[in-house]
């Protein structure tokens, strides 16, 4: 694939991503919601995980203005670059390739959507989350109803749009925007980590674990419960279970750690 916005690279069974429009804070453009869409609906086929991060200090500052202004979208028009946005997203988060965000600086408006749709993100001492959409008299349209919705409440979100808040990593740590806070500038170097050690993980267990629960948690409890004993039997009857067992019951499976 050739990538204007996007630059790839492989570290073994972890995909790169790099956000690469520094000079613009990452801000999303219509062409760089394609590639992002392009890129995850059809990964490598070496690709186990991905670590998706910003190029410079930001990871990413939201939707790019200057292109918005320019084009003066009709209200059909910006409908359908929105549900270009939320196509791309659903990639990311159904797709079934486990996404590590690393994050860093701005995570604002588009980019707290983006980041909504990893499934782990590592955030470094200088991000900050915000939705300013109020402030420049438009509103949120790439899924922060849906994602960051449902990850703080749709009251906080309410109240963190009205009130134009912006959140530090500790904060956002708090309410679930990020998984986990490093030193700054580390943020990569940690969502590698995981990265590595998630694709050590039996393929089939990691889909299912990136597609079922966000699935699940949108249904009724009966059916979620139905859907989970379906996932489970087919996860439990793949190809990688005998070998994990065997070694489980040989007592050679690695200790579990234990995290704060």
């Amino acid at each position: 694939m050739n990538f204007k916005s996007l630059q790839i690279e492989m570290a073994g069974p972890v995909a790169i991503v790099t956000l690469s429009r520094p000079e613009r804070r990452n801000a999303i453009d219509e062409s760089t919601v394609e590639e992002i869409g392009r890129f995850f609906e059809s990964p490598p086929q070496e690709a186990r995980v991905a670590v998706l991060k910003g190029d410079g200090q930001h990871f990413c500052a939201g939707l790019d203005l200057e292109e918005h202004a320019r084009l003066r979208r009709t209200p059909v028009q910006f409908m359908r670059m929105c549900q270009r946005w939320h196509w791309a997203f659903d990639q990311m988060q159904f797709g079934g390739l486990p996404i590590i965000g690393a994050l860093q600086g701005a995570v604002v408006g588009g980019g707290l959507e983006l980041a909504a749709a990893c499934h782990t993100r590592v955030a470094d001492t200088s991000t900050f989350f915000a939705l300013p959409e109020g402030q420049r008299a438009i509103f949120t349209g790439g899924g922060a109803t849906v994602r960051v919705g449902r990850i703080i409440g749709p009251g906080r979100m309410v109240d963190m749009m009205l009130a134009a808040r912006t959140y530090d990593a500790e904060r956002g740590l708090q309410l679930g925007l990020c998984h986990e806070i490093v030193a700054s500038g580390q943020s990569f170097a940690r969502a590698m980590e995981i990265a590595q050690a998630a694709a050590k993980h039996a393929p089939l267990s990691n889909y299912a674990m990136v597609t079922a629960i966000s699935r699940i948690n949108d249904m009724s409890t009966t059916d979620g419960l139905f859907t989970e004993s379906l996932m489970a039997g087919m996860v439990q009857s793949g190809p990688e279970v005998a070998a994990g067992l065997d070694e489980f019951l040989q007592k050679k499976g690695r200790r579990l750690e234990v995290t704060q």
